[in-house]
């Protein structure tokens, strides 16, 4: 994808994210009684871990599983079985908010997350106050100004728009400020939930460097959902590739790129649209 800077940020040893035998089951339901007959296994059993400072993405068709898990990281779903640990800490032991504290979601549809009743200010100022009320600091509200205000300007946008509504902005602005409320909370980890499909082609590149950047200043790890193999290659450090809920092919960049061992994988990269040349007259 033109405008994407390569990723060449150095990843350390340590260990931020595990997921051990994670499963989600849905109940398949029958009957006047709705009897359960049988189970949809969205996830099925899948492990992986991520570095501190790693950008670690998840990809395959619609249905393979990859938004569920990203859905049970930052507990939207509860899991039916396995383990997911921060830092060695099961999350299911973390309340809500403290989770929140060090887990962000950036979702695909920024219009859709942003409630359009609330002005800019109020839905990035939450956030920010959630947080501070967390830490046990005293707020009040010029600090919660002041530091929207920096959150509008780290992700790109002007600090004057906090008495504006989010159907005044484009489909990437928006994705902005979905970015910076997530930032509010100060997070290490963040799940971009395909951060860019929704968006023009002329705006993707611009939200992708915005993560690396972001990534390499605040020190940032990703868990990146995507079906778009041009901006995994280029945005990620690791893969996996799910297929009906299962992990079938786990490697760096290149090895997964260059060295495919999985013929699902196969496939993904021979689906990759390519310009075909114009034929002369």
């Amino acid at each position: 994808m033109s405008g994407i800077v390569s990723n060449q940020q150095p990843v350390t040893d340590a260990t931020i994210l595990k997921v051990e035998d994670l499963k989600k089951y849905f109940p398949v339901e029958r009957g006047v009684f709705r009897r359960i007959v049988d189970y949809v296994r969205a996830v099925d059993g899948i492990s992986f871990e991520i570095k501190k400072g790693e950008i670690f993405a998840l990809v395959g068709e619609s249905g393979c599983g990859k938004t569920t898990t990203a859905k049970l990281i930052v507990r939207l779903l509860e899991a039916t079985g396995g383990k997911i640990l921060f830092y060695g800490k099961d999350i299911s032991s973390l309340r809500r908010t403290e989770l929140a504290r060090k887990i962000q979601i950036i979702f695909q549809d920024p219009f859709a997350s942003l409630n359009p009743r609330l002005t800019i200010g109020t839905i990035i100022g939450e956030a920010v106050r959630h947080r501070l009320e967390a830490a046990g600091g005293k707020v009040n509200g010029r600090e919660i100004v002041e530091k929207t205000r920096e959150l509008l300007n780290k992700v790109g946008l002007p600090s004057n728009i906090l008495n504006e509504y989010p159907h005044q902005f484009s489909g990437g602005q928006r994705q902005r400020i979905g970015i910076a409320r997530a930032l509010a909370m100060e997070p290490e980890l963040i799940v971009a939930d395909e951060p860019v499909s929704s968006l023009d082609i002329s705006v993707q590149a611009q939200i992708l460097n915005l993560l690396l950047d972001l990534r390499d200043s605040l020190g940032l790890s990703y868990v990146l959902i995507a079906h778009d193999l041009n901006v995994v290659r280029f945005l990620s450090d690791r893969i996996a590739v799910m297929y009906r809920g299962r992990i079938v092919e786990t490697g760096s960049v290149e090895m997964v790129y260059e060295h495919t061992g999985h013929p699902y994988t196969k496939s993904l990269l021979e689906a990759i649209p390519t310009a075909e040349p114009q034929p002369t007259e």
